[in-house]
């Protein structure tokens, strides 16, 4: 299983809920993160970035096996493993598009759980990710310009859903979102205080808000992330009517 998270625009938590549906996948089983945005360390309250990751196994080339993305991987909490970005090694456009052909390839087959985090999909490696996933979820706030950028994406054809960031006093809501992209709304995740300072301190992994962990199990419940991988945690309580 292959679940992929993004969003046309930044900042607007992507990273972060892609960390926690990691989490929650991981209560079950062995569940491996990709980084490809590269703020997982942070949010996982690593001491440092870790400088091998995709970015060096990418510039090893065609001849560079796939299991060695396995031995990249770094255990974070039980049974979560982070296969981190790495640091960045620029590659000219022809050998980005392989490699991200070649990566998404590779983590399309691995039989390990994988939940990636896509970031902007603005990458080539990014956007191969997001094409083959088995589920790719668009992150999306009430924000007029994400929802323009998103209807302008190509890879939105290839969502299974939205996760709805519900920040209050904003316009758009989740009839808008529905209407406009044609997607149904997976989960609302909730803007709270208890979420933000979970992340500054980096203890997202292991100890989970609970309305975020909510939101995780709720989209994993609605999609075939939580059907085709491992038993899905306990159901969620159902997200309100918008």
């Amino acid at each position: 299983m292959l679940c992929a998270f993004w969003s046309p625009k930044g900042g607007v938590g992507t990273s972060v809920l892609a960390a926690a549906t990691a989490a929650v996948l991981s209560r079950s089983g062995g569940v491996r993160l990709v980084d490809l945005a590269g703020d997982q360390p942070a949010i996982l309250g690593l001491a440092a970035d870790p400088e091998t990751g995709i970015a060096q196994w990418a510039a090893a080339g065609p001849d560079a096996p796939s299991d060695a993305l396995v031995r990249l991987s770094v255990e974070v909490a039980p049974h979560l493993h982070l296969l981190p970005a790495g640091a960045v090694r620029p590659l000219a456009p022809r050998a980005a598009a392989e490699a991200g052909a070649r990566l998404a390839a590779v983590l399309a087959a691995d039989v390990t759980p994988v939940v990636v985090d896509a970031g902007r999909a603005d990458s080539p490696a990014a956007r191969a990710v997001v094409e083959v996933a088995d589920v790719s979820v668009v992150v999306l706030r009430g924000c007029y310009l994400a929802l323009r950028r998103a209807v302008h994406s190509p890879l939105i054809r290839r969502a299974a859903g939205v996760a709805f960031v519900d920040e209050p006093g904003r316009a758009l809501g989740v009839a808008e979102i529905t209407d406009v992209l044609d997607r149904p709304v997976l989960a609302r995740v909730p803007v709270r205080g208890p979420i933000a300072r979970a992340v500054d301190a980096g203890v997202v992994a292991v100890r989970t808000p609970e309305p975020l962990a909510r939101a995780a199990a709720r989209i994993l419940e609605r999609t075939a992330a939580g059907r085709t991988a491992v038993p899905a945690p306990p159901a969620a309580p159902a997200a309100p009517a918008a």
